[in-house]
Parts: structure tokens; sequence; C-alpha cells
């Protein structure tokens, strides 16, 4: 038996309101630092604030520069997530069997299931460009997963399962 490997590696977009929230606190952190030499009485305030907003934006940071990375292996597509390119997480771990469909989003082969109440889930870049590569994908009934997948990672999954991986 021949194993498959293919890897894929995204960036989520960073929201607006996260890039302007590091700004703020970056900027308040070397003015408490500065506060901190300049201003002896209130030494120990600013001491604390430093401390504080450093470590919000570090954490802020950590949280907002998020990638992707699909591994397909065997017939198992593993999702991880990785935080400021520093620390990897297991995200998810999905089966090529119990996948009932996976198609791009603008897909005719999502319409019988457009109406469905299922969990969704976005591993994708987060947002829409033209054209739309991203894809959806419908596991045991429950959830739907958004990805963007490389063309390679989707040729990979459609010989494996031709009839539930539509690439239109």
């Amino acid at each position: 038996m021949s194993d498959t490997y293919v890897e894929c590696l995204v960036k989520a977009k960073t929201s607006g309101l996260a890039k302007f929230g590091k700004v703020v606190l970056i900027t308040l952190t070397v003015i408490f630092v500065l506060a901190v030499f300049l201003l002896p009485p209130l030494m120990m305030f600013a001491f604390i604030g430093a401390l504080i907003t450093g470590v919000g934006a570090y954490f802020l940071n950590l949280f907002t520069d998020l990638e992707y990375e699909y591994l397909y292996l065997d017939k198992e597509l593993v999702v991880d997530k990785v935080m400021a390119k520093s620390k990897r997480k297991r995200v998810a771990t999905y089966h090529l069997d119990r996948i009932e469909i996976l198609a791009p989003v603008k897909s005719y082969h999502l319409d019988n299931y457009r109406n469905r109440n299922a969990k969704q889930k976005d591993y994708s870049i987060g947002e829409v460009l033209q054209p739309d590569r991203r894809y959806a994908m419908y596991y045991e009934g429950g959830e739907k997963i958004l990805l963007s997948p490389s063309e390679e990672l989707i040729k990979v999954m459609k010989n494996v399962a031709p009839r539930k991986v539509y690439s239109d």
C-alpha cells in the first residue's frame, strides 16, 4: 500500500481590530517603559503598567498571528494551528471515510447541504478572495469545516474518494 503525504500551510487573515490592538498595546508598553526611567515617583506604577501591556501585546500577537497546516497521510487529514510561528497545536483529525462531501464553497454540489444546521469550524484564510478558493467539508453530518487547501491536496483526496471530493 502506498502512503501519500501532502502538506499545505495557509496564513489566516488578521482582523483590523487585532492589528489596532497590537499597535495600541505596544505603544502603551513603550510609553510605560519610558515613564519608568523619566518619572521616578511613578516608577512602580509605570513598571506594572509596562508589564501588563507587554504581556497583553505578547498574547494578542500569539493568538492573532495564525497559520493553519493541513497534513494528509493515509486517508487522514490533520489540521494543526501554528501560532506566531512558534507554537503548534493539533486542532482536529478527519478521516476521509467519514467525510460526506468536500467541495468549493460556492459549488452546486453543496446545494443539498446549505440548509443544514451544522456546527461550523473555520480553518481557512478567513477572507473571501476572487476567485474564492475555500472549500467546505461536511463531516459526519454534524460539522461544516471551511478549509483553504492547495490544488495538490484536493487532487490527492479526490483520487482516494472520488465520489466525495469535488473540485468543479
